[in-house]
């Protein structure tokens, strides 16, 4: 399947953190007191975003997801959404393996905004939060979801999409009235990066391009520093700067020809590929097999799984591209890397 439906420039043709979303240790017990006193007291919150301020008068009990990849935050946080977004990959509950042990057995209802927010649904859904930090939510569409909840949209002079995770963990966190949490969550993803930078200082200034699967209308999709990049740049890499200098907007991905496709080479390049296929097609391509980073075997090539995490730039997608993604980079480095997709466990 092709999936293009991803960030704004498409959409035409479209560990430690864990622990925060769901531990089980006897600790949890003890502490439930504590934590439903903080949250108690945080509120009425108001969280300022791009379309004003809004008021969340008590801890939420119906939370519905408008966003593309909020559910991940909302489970982080230890609360679980009665409705989420579909955004691809057809997920259980559109909650991806990496959230799924947070999801537990909760069943949210499925929602789906391609063709725009189902207004009708999400009413009858009878929230008390909407959360669309992530969501395309347009003013219009925020003046109607507001007068069915309070409504959380993306922080002030964000675009459409992708805004920077740490804004949208810290907006999702003040509505849910633990605003300490969402910070330690993200030092806690932070901090996780830095310890592998640190065990890996011949990362540091490498040059790295994060491209997709294929080639769409003749153009491959990168990402220039900022946008999805995040996972790379944390551990000391420098995302490539000849892809950087060809954006055009902010949260917009760069599309680059088979003709110029030399200015995605770099140290290490990093394909969301998501089956074996994708290679094969690749490989067709004569530009591609003359590519330093392929010839070399400095070139990795995800499954569908990893892609969807090093996508989503969530709290808990974050420790899942750690976890599988660290070995491959190690493995491009030393031009050693496979030419073809490296499966991880959850997708076997």
């Amino acid at each position: 399947m092709t999936h293009l439906f991803r960030l704004p420039r498409l959409l035409a043709v479209v560990g430690a953190t864990l622990a925060l979303a769901s531990c089980g240790s006897s600790d949890d017990a003890a502490n439930e007191t504590t934590t439903a006193a903080a949250a108690s007291g945080a509120f009425p919150a108001k969280v300022e975003h791009k379309f004003g301020t809004t008021t969340v008068p008590a801890a939420p009990e119906r939370i519905v997801v408008v966003g593309l990849t909020e559910q991940d935050t909302v489970l982080a946080l230890g609360e679980k959404p009665i409705a989420t977004t579909e955004w691809y990959g057809e997920q259980p509950y559109a909650v991806w393996p990496w959230a799924q042990p947070a999801l537990g057995d909760a069943k949210p209802t499925v929602l789906k905004n391609a063709d725009g927010f189902d207004f009708e649904r999400i009413a009858g859904l009878r929230p008390d939060l909407i959360i669309g930090t992530n969501s395309g939510m347009k003013d219009a569409d925020y003046e109607k979801l507001s007068k069915l909840a309070p409504t959380i949209a993306g922080g002030k002079g964000s675009g459409d999409y992708f805004s920077p995770w740490t804004e949208q963990v810290l907006l999702i966190a003040e509505a849910l009235g633990k605003k300490p949490q969402g910070q330690a969550l993200i030092d806690g993803v932070k901090e996780q990066y830095a310890q592998v930078a640190a065990a890996h200082p011949e990362w540091k200034g490498k040059t790295v391009t994060f491209a997709q699967n294929a080639f769409y209308d003749g153009e491959i999709y990168v990402y220039p520093e900022g946008l999805n990049t995040e996972f790379l740049t944390y551990l000391g890499f420098e995302i490539n700067p000849k892809i950087t200098a060809l954006k055009e907007g902010e949260g917009e991905q760069v599309g680059v020809s088979a003709e110029r496709l030399d200015v995605i080479d770099a140290d290490v390049i990093v394909f969301a590929t998501e089956k074996p296929k994708d290679v094969d097609e690749l490989e067709k391509v004569p530009t591609f097999n003359q590519l330093d980073a392929v010839q070399q075997n400095r070139a990795i090539f995800t499954d569908g799984t990893l892609a969807g995490a090093a996508y989503f730039t969530t709290p808990l997608s974050f420790p899942y591209v750690l976890e599988h993604l660290v070995p491959q980079l190690e493995a491009a480095v030393a031009g050693k890397a496979p030419r073809k997709v490296v499966e991880t466990a959850s997708s076997r």
